[in-house]
């Protein structure tokens, strides 16, 4: 595995280099690529010196991250070496797809008014504590242009707080404090009384909250992904179109986006194999485990890592005992198993019957699907490579980042308990962020919410109290009408004192997340244990 980043500190262009096994991650060597990363050619060549290094009989596939250089430089090493595959990392594929939907014009208003809200309570401790209280201490993520869905799960921490967030603006500490009064305060306390920026929230969980539980899915070395990823996409899209009540025009876009990064990016043999040879798929989706697309991908790879015919012809005939559920595969404890084991363990204990395609299913399900182990230890290195450490070299820095990194991959693997099977229902109709609340459509009554149990009162009222449901800006009619306000007192009284008119700010406006959501009191903001917590339950 391989994954480039640059160093801001020495201004270098480097790339680690990782070896992936059923028993996890090791790091290999971080090289500086600062000449040569623009250059597919220099790429391949040097893939292939990490291939030869590692050597070619033990590897099975090569995966980068998506970026055209490393495309050629994948292809290039493809052609030369026959009996392996490059895939690009499934974790940037599905990242650039929550990119790409963050465009979407309600996405993109959702997330640039909680990046502005967040800016802004960060900024100013007082507020962070008050903002604690209502919240039980707990934390909102902070929104950041971060790769691995860091925003959405951000939204995500939004839509929980709602209510608490809505009594903290309406409180009697939060009128008595100074926040009210500052044009930032105003802004916060609207947008989170605006039914829009929930409705917005909401539906940009719609959308994003089935992806991000893939995401997470293909980002573990623990539960090799390669046989659920296939059968992912396609329930995370069932989960998407449920969400809406099949309401085309609501995820239309979103699919598009999906569609095409699927199609040119992700969509590979190695993960229709592993769809096929997958027990618990094979033996509950037999229609779709054996269309066209499916089978082309699995005789590709079987094609391509076996280029002997006798070795070919061997697995071939082994594959209807494994359709036909003949042999050890009709055991009460491998039919138990199918759904229990992870893929590759549960071909190891029950495939002996047929052991050519055993090995293949083997080599296959053990596979990850993601660069993602490569980027774990990019913090190693901005902490060893620190101004004090600035000067050294290359090698040295090597050194001590195999130790470190590689110590804590095995501190990892020693408390890992057994592996437990990727469970694809985890991404399923009720859609895990929005327990309950995912089957509703878009309406109007987003806002008929009590806000005491006991009592008939409404958020919509509060709203409408506030104001938080008029226009954020001035339209053309209030423009006018505080005009003839003004004319009419200024001719009552030649004394009236005249106020500066205040001015306010469009609640599209592009810069927001420019006005409160970064600065060093923002970037230092740090987030305690309950936040982890959190976003491991995502």
């Amino acid at each position: 595995m391989s994954d480039g980043w640059r160093d801001s500190v020495v201004s270098k262009d480097l790339v680690n280099f990782l070896v992936n096994s059923p028993k996890g991650s090791v790091f290999i060597k971080s090289m500086d690529v600062s000449e040569v990363v623009k250059d597919a050619t220099l790429l391949f060549q040097l893939l292939d010196k990490i291939v030869e290094e590692v050597g070619e009989e033990n590897v099975v596939q090569v995966v980068t991250n998506n970026a055209s250089n490393y495309i050629k430089a994948g292809k290039l090493l493809e052609a030369k070496k026959p009996t392996l595959y490059w895939t690009p990392c499934a974790a940037h594929c599905i990242d650039l797809m929550l990119e790409d939907i963050g465009k979407i014009a309600n996405v993109k208003s959702a997330l640039q008014k909680c990046i502005f809200v967040n800016g802004y309570i960060y900024s100013h401790i007082p507020l962070v504590n008050m903002m604690r209280k209502f919240t039980n201490q707990r934390n909102l993520h902070r929104p950041a242009i971060t790769r691995f869905a860091t925003s959405f799960i951000t939204l995500a921490q939004f839509h929980k707080q709602k209510d608490k967030l809505r009594k903290m603006v309406n409180s009697e500490e939060w009128n008595n404090s100074k926040w009210p009064k500052e044009a930032g305060g105003k802004k916060v306390r609207t947008f989170i009384l605006q039914e829009s920026f929930w409705r917005n929230i909401l539906y940009a969980l719609k959308l994003t909250g089935p992806l991000v539980q893939v995401l997470r899915m293909v980002d573990g070395e623990k539960k090799p992904p390669m046989g659920y990823i296939y059968a992912a996409m396609d329930r995370a899209k069932e989960t998407i179109m449920r969400s809406f009540n099949l309401r085309e025009e609501n995820y239309k876009m979103a699919f598009e986006i999906i569609d095409k990064r699927w199609e040119c990016q992700l969509h590979r043999p190695l993960h229709a194999a592993g769809y096929f040879l997958n027990p618990a798929i094979q033996y509950g989706n037999s229609d779709d485990v054996r269309c066209e697309e499916v089978l082309r991908g699995l005789y590709d790879c079987i094609g391509r890592f076996y280029p002997k015919i006798e070795t070919q012809d061997k697995i071939l005939a082994e594959l209807d005992a494994f359709k036909n559920a003949t042999g050890l595969f009709d055991h009460y404890m491998a039919i138990r198993q199918r759904t229990v084991q992870a893929p590759a363990e549960w071909w190891s204990n029950y495939g002996s019957s047929t052991p050519n395609l055993q090995k293949f299913a083997i080599k296959v399900l053990s596979l990850t699907c993601s660069a993602t182990g490569c980027e774990r230890n990019w913090g190693v290195f901005q902490l060893l490579h620190t101004k004090r450490r600035n000067r050294l070299t290359q090698s040295r820095l090597n050194d001590m980042v195999f130790v470190k990194y590689n110590r804590a991959l095995q501190r990892r693997y020693k408390r890992k308990d057994t592996i437990d099977p990727i469970i694809l229902d985890e991404i399923d109709e009720s859609n895990e962020w929005l327990t309950g609340r995912m089957d509703g459509n878009l309406s109007d009554n987003e806002n008929e919410d009590l806000v005491f149990a006991d009592d008939d009162l409404t958020w919509n009222v509060v709203c409408e109290a506030a104001g938080a449901n008029d226009p954020y800006y001035a339209t053309r009619f209030s423009a006018t009408s505080r005009r003839v306000e003004k004319e009419t007192a200024t001719t009552s009284s030649s004394k009236a004192r005249h106020k500066q008119p205040m001015t306010l700010v469009d609640e599209d406006d592009e810069e927001m997340e420019a006005d409160f959501g970064g600065g060093e009191a923002f970037e230092d903001t740090l987030l305690d244990q309950d936040d982890y917590e959190y976003d491991d339950t995502l």
